[in-house]
């Protein structure tokens, strides 16, 4: 056996189609492409829809977006309560009236330097760091519920501060 007698097995390779031979054949003359207009030229832009108008034109051209469904925190750290803050039960209502945060706001509590004394703290969301440092000095944590309720915030982004 040589190499020219050698050839692939029945079936495995098709050969392609040859259209364009002259009107004699099936695929003669127009090659299957119609009578004129974009297709059987060629002239198809990348991106072309038809008319419609593209996807690159249709979208907006600024960088990123805004987040419709974003939840926003008050964030307070450690040290700040330990100093800022007199008082033993931190709540977002005690907390707004010392002038941390904004009035309705949903509290965050981050751990960020220490805590010289037991605090009891109730807040909408608390760092790793700052429930353990919390709970070291001898103070208690606990998550309040979300004004919006279980999943996500209403459409407009953070229920209370678009008010």
């Amino acid at each position: 056996m040589k190499l020219h007698q050698t050839s692939p097995p029945a079936g495995s390779n098709k050969a392609r189609r040859r259209v364009g031979r002259g009107t004699g054949g099936r695929r003669g003359k127009t090659a299957g492409r119609g009578t004129k207009g974009t297709g059987a030229r060629d002239t198809v832009k990348p991106g072309f829809e038809g008319g419609q108008l593209p996807l690159a034109q249709r979208v907006p051209k600024l960088k990123g977006f805004r987040n419709p469904f974003r939840v926003s925190y008050a964030v307070v750290n450690l040290d700040t309560l330990d100093q800022r803050f007199e008082g033993s039960e931190a709540t977002p209502a005690t907390l707004a009236s010392a002038g941390l945060v904004k009035k309705g706001s949903l509290v965050k509590v981050l751990g960020r330097g220490e805590l010289g004394r037991p605090l009891q703290v109730r807040a909408h969301a608390v760092s790793a760091t700052a429930r353990t440092r919390i709970e070291a000095a001898g103070g208690t944590f606990e998550i309040l519920p979300e004004p919006f309720g279980h999943g996500r915030p209403p459409v407009r982004g953070n229920a209370l501060t678009n008010r």
